[in-house]
């Protein structure tokens, strides 16, 4: 089990790789993002929708890293860019680096890991990167810290 304090800055964490079908592209589409482009009724070449290539990412993320951590939830991302197209045979290699860890201020428990999330083609090339937050729970927990507020907190 991993826990936040095993999160250091400048580790680096492979995620595996996914190859990605023009079914799964037509298939996610369909449900979540039904543009003509998604689903092979363009004139231009099928490319795979942003959110499903966001989903790739978490899928190699939770298969690699949150199924042996001491996870919580995620207080958002920031930074999400696509950079290419994605389309369907691209193999998609995933990787993510800790940026920083920080003790969470509303709760003793745990820390926030901020990361820097990518996808790349099979040459090399990214398709994504975004920065996520990750809340992590502490090894070590002091429950007489629980009841101690902090100023930040307080919403001054």
């Amino acid at each position: 089990m991993r826990y936040f304090e095993d999160f250091r800055v400048g580790d680096v964490h492979e995620l595996g790789s996914h190859r990605i079908s023009a079914v799964e592209i037509r298939s996610f589409a369909r449900q979540y993002d039904p543009q003509p482009v998604h689903l092979g009724r363009s004139a231009e070449p099928m490319i795979a929708s942003g959110w499903h290539v966001a989903a790739v990412f978490m899928r190699l993320y939770v298969d690699s890293v949150i199924s042996g951590s001491a996870a919580e939830v995620s207080p958002g991302i920031d930074e999400l860019r696509w950079l290419r197209p994605v389309r369907p045979g691209d193999l998609l290699v995933g990787r993510s680096t800790v940026l920083g860890a920080t003790p969470s201020l509303s709760r003793a428990d745990c820390g926030i890991v901020r990361q820097r999330g990518e996808l790349a083609d099979d040459s090399g090339r990214p398709v994504l990167r975004f920065v996520f937050y990750g809340l992590m729970r502490k090894r070590e927990y002091d429950p007489a810290a629980a009841g101690v507020i902090h100023p930040d907190t307080l919403g001054a």
